[in-house]
């Protein structure tokens, strides 16, 4: 299969579908949907909603292809035996992780809020991965199930770009992966922060990985 090449930030990056996942990190209703934890943090979940519509068009086009679609969500065990004081009492929210919500427990495994919204929810045979940390390496087996697949190349999307959007793409590059972040398919409760997380992404030559918006890539497919 042919290499494609991408107009990106600091420059272009190029990939082989045959070695490439789609990764859609964490697109979840307890951090998309009112009722949920990132509202009970006290963020506006509107704010998340941009990135549906770009990452559909994304996500149809690998599905049309036959492309690598991977998913991720983050939640813990319905005992709570995963979830350290460290992260249940940060914060200060109104309901913390595991306490019943308007969609069942928050970020608990099994309930309606950890699940992926309607939008991009995953089709049968697609990749999901549980994890209980931000990043998607930590405590889960994606290292082991992206290299079985051959996987080298990432095409990244999901939320919130300054936390698990970049743990993961932080994560991926120590582990030698190629990351393409798309901007618009990533998001924020504070859009300074996701600004923030891309320009680090992109700085000192792509330390981290590359950076370009939905339409580049789509329109690098043809």
């Amino acid at each position: 299969m042919a290499r494609i090449t991408v107009p990106a930030e600091p420059y272009e990056f190029s990939f082989d579908p045959a070695t490439t996942a789609l990764m859609c990190i964490d697109f979840q209703r307890d951090f998309m949907e009112p009722g949920g934890f990132g509202e009970s943090l006290g963020n506006d979940v509107s704010t998340l909603r941009k990135a549906i519509e770009p990452t559909q068009a994304v996500l149809t086009a690998f599905r049309d292809r036959g492309w690598t679609v991977m998913h991720t969500r983050e939640g813990h065990r319905d005992d709570l035996g995963d979830l350290f004081p460290a992260k249940a009492n940060r914060g200060k929210p109104t309901l913390r992780i595991g306490d019943e919500g308007p969609m069942g427990r928050l970020l608990v495994r099994g309930s309606a809020g950890h699940e992926i919204i309607p939008e991009l929810a995953p089709l049968p045979g697609e990749t999901v991965i549980d994890k209980p940390g931000k990043g998607s390496f930590y405590s889960t087996d994606l290292d082991t199930v992206m290299r079985a697949a051959g996987i080298t190349h990432l095409i990244v999307t999901g939320v919130t770009t300054e936390v698990c959007v970049q743990t993961t793409v932080r994560e991926a590059n120590d582990r030698g992966y190629e990351c393409l972040i798309l901007s618009d398919c990533t998001g924020s409760y504070f859009p300074e922060f996701h600004k923030s997380a891309l320009d680090m992404f992109k700085a000192q030559g792509g330390i981290v990985g590359w950076v370009a918006p939905s339409s580049a890539l789509l329109k690098a497919l043809g």
